[in-house]
């Protein structure tokens, strides 16, 4: 659907370009914005490799098991619905550690792994169980501590100070992650009410 709604963009601002005399700065934007692109992410490779070596320093010191155990009883409050010796718990604690650490590039195939480990849990339905909703929830708005990709895309854009969004995105994220929590409970009680009058 994603791809639907792109390609009409694209065939939108085409064609309106055309009627305006304008292709040649379509042909311009869409050259420099892929060449701003890969400059972007050549800046990014750096950043985000010394990253993933912190994280390696930290996981072989210790203070990623560390963070984990830390994690897991407020893991097993929010998904009371995974088994603690399931692979899911595991993936979801890996996704949730990585997204606190602000390494949004590896908590994204966590995050891909805890949800196919949870549809073992959910076999034959068509509908998200509650554990997956909670983990969207929580993998879009996620208490981010360290913002790595985001102070190195100001880094590369030669922000004076890049590491000054640290505390408004502490806060920012804290509250996303209570109001997802909150909504994810809100919901879930509903539903389950809703559960319940319909069998009475």
């Amino acid at each position: 659907m994603m791809n639907i709604i792109w390609f009409g963009l694209f065939a939108v601002g085409l064609v309106v370009a055309a009627f305006t005399g304008r292709i040649d700065q379509v042909t311009e934007g869409v050259l420099g914005g892929a060449k701003d692109g890969v400059l972007v992410s050549f800046g990014l490779i750096g950043v985000i490799s010394f990253w993933l070596g912190i994280m390696r320093i930290a996981e072989d010191a210790g203070l990623v098991d560390s963070l984990a155990r830390l994690v897991s009883p407020f893991a097993r409050w929010l998904y009371p619905s995974v088994p603690p010796d399931h692979p899911a718990m595991g993936a979801l604690i890996a996704n949730m550690s990585a997204n606190i650490l602000g390494l949004g590039n590896a908590a994204t195939p966590l995050g891909l792994r805890a949800m196919r480990e949870l549809e073992t849990l959910n076999p034959g339905s068509d509908t998200a169980s509650d554990a997956m909703c909670t983990l969207l929830a929580l993998n879009t708005a996620s208490l981010t501590l360290i913002p790595a990709t985001v102070i190195g895309l100001r880094l590369e854009f030669h922000a004076k100070n890049p590491a000054d969004i640290v505390g408004s995105t502490i806060l920012a994220t804290l509250v996303a992650t209570a109001v997802a929590i909150w909504l994810d409970r809100h919901f879930r009680a509903r539903s389950a009410a809703g559960g319940r009058r319909n069998r009475a």
